[in-house]
């Protein structure tokens, strides 16, 4: 089976510019089976499948990669298929840490709800080229170990399964027949997807390159097709560390595990030398409407342009623009560029917990010792200081007496207070009683 690996820009055909040559230019295609073949069979409506393990309750911005491509390939005329495996969740994909633990079959159709839900609103479930949910424990869950064995089981040589590079890894170590077989039931769902909704294409992370292609491989050797597949790179970071992990962990796209306003903030704060990149995978803007966000970005970096339009984009694809709105007006207002009192109580109080939110029980103290009490200050002293040099703030109001206290009716919703020292440096207070 031949391949293409590390697409360049340079291979690109000349003539009208095609769905293919859009995610090459995005930088979206890292390796890819008969690429000319490929691109000659995008030229007209394609059914393609996409698939996501339920091994945690959501899904996280790293997945996003994936979501909207199968929305770029939608848009362009594609079908998707988007599989949620409610089998292959039970067992897990091999990796080099070690053996995964396996989750039990009632929680893993729980997150399959979950996943399922979070995948509906990139896609559309009508018209020609409507989206359909599968599950491949419709399919896995029906054959017996030894339909499985024989029906699948006989066209893997084993000697091509212990050359992938996450099972060399383990065999010293050690990896169970459990998750040694991972590969062949990702590799029978896309016959099962070909044979069931006409699917000749998959497309997946490019650490699933060697699923990918074993499934390729597959329904050749079952003989149907022709099937092609791609991969998408691995995102990283300009400065070494996990893209889509922050302090707190991963950054979710389920709010109530990660929080609009923080949702938000992740991108606002994204390098400017990872920002480019960023904008080709994530935002639907086009080629020239980009290359003007950096250019403006490169003038003033300090406005963090490209960051700003990047976080909004996604955060109304995620999350809705109500939510945006909120989050932007959040941002806006913890430094006195807006008005407090109009933020929703979850949105000014996840807001502060990503800034720093200490509980204070029973009458409210000094100024002073709130902002000792909140990190703001190492001791009272230092903040008498900085309350005398007029560089204290208590919800974007300047305090200038040292002995201040805040009154009651000062509290926002009721029991928040924002502190802020000089212009960028703030942090939050909670009255509970």
């Amino acid at each position: 089976m031949r391949d293409n690996r590390a697409v360049t820009d340079e291979q690109e055909p000349a003539g009208t510019p095609t769905v293919l040559d859009e995610l090459r230019w995005r930088g979206l295609i890292q390796d890819a089976t008969e690429l000319a073949e490929l691109s000659g069979q995008l030229s007209h409506p394609t059914t393609f499948y996409v698939g996501f393990d339920p091994t945690a309750p959501s899904l996280h911005v790293g997945h996003l990669v994936q979501v909207l491509t199968a929305r770029r390939l939608q848009q362009a005329g594609h079908r998707p298929l988007l599989l949620v495996g409610g089998a292959t969740g039970q067992i897990g994909d091999p990796k080099e840490g070690g053996e995964r633990s396996l989750n039990a079959p009632e929680v893993v159709t729980g997150w399959v709800d979950r996943i399922r839900g979070q995948l509906a609103p990139f896609v559309s479930f009508d018209g020609e080229n409507a989206a359909v949910a599968v599950n491949n424990l419709d399919w896995t869950g029906e054959m017996s170990v030894v339909e499985f064995l024989r029906d699948v089981g006989k066209h893997f040589p084993v000697n091509r399964m212990l050359a992938r590079e996450v099972v060399r890894a383990r065999l010293d170590s050690g990896i169970s027949f459990t998750e040694f077989s991972y590969q062949l039931l990702q590799a029978n769902d896309f016959f099962e997807l070909h044979r069931r909704h006409g699917c000749v294409l998959q497309f997946g992370g490019s650490d699933q390159w060697g699923n990918i292609t074993a499934g390729v491989d597959y329904v050749r050797r079952r003989g149907a097709g022709p099937v092609y597949a791609f991969t998408t790179p691995l995102v990283t970071r300009s400065d070494g560390t996990k893209f889509g992990k922050t302090e707190g962990g991963a950054v979710w796209l389920d709010p109530a595990l990660t929080s609009p306003y923080a949702f938000y903030q992740f991108w606002v704060n994204v390098d400017d030398r990872d920002v480019d990149g960023y904008l080709r995978y994530f935002s639907f803007r086009g080629r020239d409407e980009i290359e003007d966000l950096l250019r403006d970005s490169a003038a003033r970096p300090a406005a963090r342009i490209a960051q700003r339009a990047l976080a909004e984009e996604l955060t109304t694809l995620v999350h809705g623009p109500r939510e945006t709105a909120q989050a932007v007006a959040a941002s806006q207002a913890l430094f006195g560029r807006g008005s407090l009192d109009e933020l929703a109580p979850e949105t000014l109080r996840a807001a502060l917990q990503e800034a720093g939110l200490v509980t204070v029980r029973g009458e409210i103290p000094a100024v002073a010792a709130l902002m000792k009490e909140s990190g703001l200050v190492g001791s009272l002293n230092e903040a008498r200081r900085a309350i005398a040099e007029g560089g204290a703030y208590v919800n974007n109001e300047r305090v200038s007496d040292v002995e201040a206290v805040v009154p009651v009716d000062a509290l926002l919703h009721g029991r928040f207070l924002v502190l802020r020292r000089g212009k960028r440096t703030f942090a939050g207070v909670e009255l509970v009683k």
